[in-house]
């Protein structure tokens, strides 16, 4: 297999870091990714709890647009995205 192949099952364990503000927004394995009818890769969706314990608080969303990652590394995602960009839901 090509050695650049990424795993999801290893990228669940990735941490997503925003190098716009220096955020920690926890492992892919508690957020989720958007992928369209095509197989685009669409949007991140953040948990705004950022520890990862949700049954004590709401659970707010933070889509990223996928142009905003801007690199996968060995163990990191980073992003580059402004708090105005974000749009913010709840479920």
């Amino acid at each position: 297999m090509e050695e650049n192949i990424k795993y999801l099952s290893e990228m669940e364990r990735y941490e997503i870091i925003n190098i716009n503000d220096g955020d920690k927004y926890n492992f892919l394995a508690n957020n989720d990714i958007v992928i369209d009818e095509q197989g685009v890769l669409k949007l991140l969706l953040l948990n705004e709890n950022k520890s990862g314990f949700s049954f004590l608080k709401s659970n707010g969303l933070m889509e990223v647009p996928w142009e905003h990652v801007k690199k996968i590394g060995s163990r990191t995602i980073i992003i580059d995205v402004e708090d105005e960009v974000l749009k913010r839901s709840h479920i």
